[in-house]
């Protein structure tokens, strides 16, 4: 029977133009990384590499279920975690809970090194990609709490995560030793008693000491026993700013001065409609101008590298807003209705994209994609303001783009699974061929940019061909939310009326 291909939830260009390759495609699909070159659309390398064979996935099912460590349903087996060259002590050795999927995907500026993050088990890994496009785990960092939004400083050597709780934290790429802060163990001890307390004010007090003493002895040996505490994490993460809401997203920007060149800043949204301008690091605590004007949550951030100083932000709300964010100002609000026949607009992805044009002039697009939605929208940024251009229909709900420059070219990936214009109705069986990637290049007529695909794409037919891991078409009702809510979880991040 034929089988669905799990659709690619995140895209990456790695572009190491410098080493003369023509640039390797970088996504992920399910619980896997892989990694294809651009030129022909080959696999070079699939993460991870350790998946267990149907015989030992079926040993593991018979296993007694203490044996088991699985927090949520996944169509592979369980995976040991692999012992990269920086991995925590704590963790060496130990069979990790196995993630179903990998929402998050970053390429270093130099396209030599992949972030990815595993959702269930709330790490952060690292990996080299060689010239080869093989991918090698350097270090694994498993969190406090989940992480929602990862991004690169400007000099590409430290990860910003900002995670559910509303916390930022700041990690080197390349850990090195690292020695935890150890609290000091010694114990004040109340020196009066029953006998030399007599009053029955001073007893009262004098027993309100002793309960705080037993709480305080509690919270610290659970505190000792959970190993999610960040305490316990043996390698470098600092807290570098707040906020009171869920953290949706973040990006450092650098903006140039006329004194010192540059100056760094770090842009951070929340489920709350704030969108926050802070210093860079070291001075992120510093909070330089505040982004007021979505009423519903905030889910993309988007600073094209062409132009640093506008904004693009969207989410929950029927429009879209552009900032001049370092002024807190916002120049204009582009209306969203009657481009998808949701009843609630949840805006999925926001991606400055460039294409080389034949005469080497690039051009410059802002590209929007809405959850549950077929249609690309496409906008380009003159005179502090956005102009909608043609948009791009696809055959299936678009859920990330990426640039490749030299093709001259977008990538879209689609869902193939769902119907589109839907979020939970699948289709009723696999299409023939199942299209995983769609390619587009821009033309333009009379000043407008209008966007092309391009069928004879050799690059994307060999990978809708190849296709990635399978997902069974009669996967029953459990399976298919579990699946649904791994690529679209919009929807929870809108406050409803019977929230706080």
């Amino acid at each position: 029977m034929a089988s669905f291909q799990h659709p690619f939830q995140c895209l990456q260009n790695a572009n190491q133009q410098p080493t003369g390759s023509a640039g390797i495609l970088v996504a992920s699909a399910g619980r896997n990384i892989y990694t294809y070159a651009v030129d022909n659309g080959k696999c070079l390398d699939v993460w991870p590499k350790n998946v267990q064979s149907s015989a030992e996935h079926a040993a593991d099912e018979q296993a007694p279920p203490e044996k088991k460590i699985k927090l949520s349903p996944g169509p592979d087996g369980l995976n040991e975690e692999p012992k990269g060259k920086y991995s925590s002590k704590k963790n060496a050795g130990k069979q990790s809970p196995e993630w179903s999927n990998i929402p998050i995907l970053l390429t270093s500026f130099d396209g030599k090194h992949v972030i990815a993050l595993t959702a269930e088990d709330k790490t952060i890994r690292v990996f080299s990609l060689s010239q080869e496009g093989k991918l090698e785990e350097l270090s694994s960092r498993t969190m406090p709490k989940r992480p929602s939004a990862l991004a690169l400083t400007p000099d590409g050597q430290t990860i910003l995560c900002g995670d559910k709780f509303g916390d930022a934290y700041s990690l080197p790429l390349f850990p090195g030793e690292y020695v935890r802060r150890v609290e000091d163990s010694r114990a004040t001890k109340i020196a009066a008693t029953n006998r030399t307390v007599h009053s029955q004010r001073n007893l009262h007090s004098l027993e309100q000491q002793r309960i705080q003493d037993e709480k305080k002895a509690a919270e610290k040996a659970a505190k000792k026993d959970d190993s999610l505490d960040q305490d316990t994490h043996d390698f470098e993460h600092q807290l570098i700013l707040g906020h009171v809401s869920l953290l949706t997203d973040l990006i450092s920007v650098s903006l140039p001065t006329s004194a010192s060149g540059k100056r760094n800043y770090i842009l951070t949204a929340d489920r709350d409609e704030h969108i926050r301008v802070s210093r860079g690091i070291p001075q992120s605590h510093v909070i330089e101008k505040y982004c007021l004007g979505h009423t519903s949550f905030i889910n993309k951030l988007c600073v094209p590298s062409w132009a640093p100083q506008y904004l693009i932000s969207g989410g929950g709300d029927n429009f879209l807003l552009l900032w001049n964010w370092s002024e807190g100002q916002a120049l204009q609000k582009v209306s969203l209705d009657g481009i998808t026949q949701a009843p609630e607009v949840n805006v999925r992805g926001i991606w400055a994209v460039s294409a080389e044009q034949p005469t080497g002039v690039p051009v410059q697009a802002i590209l929007v994609g809405l959850e549950g939605s077929s249609n690309l929208l496409c906008y380009t940024i003159e005179k502090d303001s956005l102009k909608q251009q043609g948009s791009i229909e696809l055959s299936g709900n678009i859920l990330d783009v990426t640039g490749l420059d030299s093709h001259g070219a977008i990538v879209v990936s689609v869902d193939n699974v769902r119907e589109p214009g839907s979020t939970e109705t699948w289709k009723a069986s696999p299409s023939a061929p199942q299209i995983l990637l769609e390619s587009f290049r821009f033309t333009t007529d009379g000043g407008s940019l209008n966007w092309n695909q391009t069928t004879d794409d050799s690059f994307v037919t060999a990978i809708n061909t190849a296709g990635t891991s399978s997902i069974s078409t009669d996967s029953d009702d459990k399976q298919k939310k579990a699946l649904d809510g791994a690529l679209y979880s919009m929807g929870v991040l809108r406050k409803r009326q019977h929230d706080d």
